[in-house]
């Protein structure tokens, strides 16, 4: 049986949602192993004069331990 644990992320891009989840995500994977998913947990815009320029997300990342 295996034991997972959860970390949370959070992650900026200027281009999309989609891409702070995918910059999130490798660098997670840089120091974590075993990554098996993300839950998204919550989606935010920073807005400045009328216009989106950041899409941040915070999401939870599950990992499988190691023995």
């Amino acid at each position: 049986m295996s034991v997972a644990r959860v970390t949370e992320i959070s992650s900026a891009s200027k281009k999309s949602f989609d891409d702070a989840v995918k910059t999130g995500i490798e660098r997670a994977t840089k120091t974590l192993k075993n990554v098996e998913g993300a839950w998204i947990q919550d989606q935010k815009v920073l807005v400045k004069n009328g216009k989106i320029v950041e899409y941040r997300v915070n999401m939870k990342v599950t990992f499988v331990l190691m023995d």
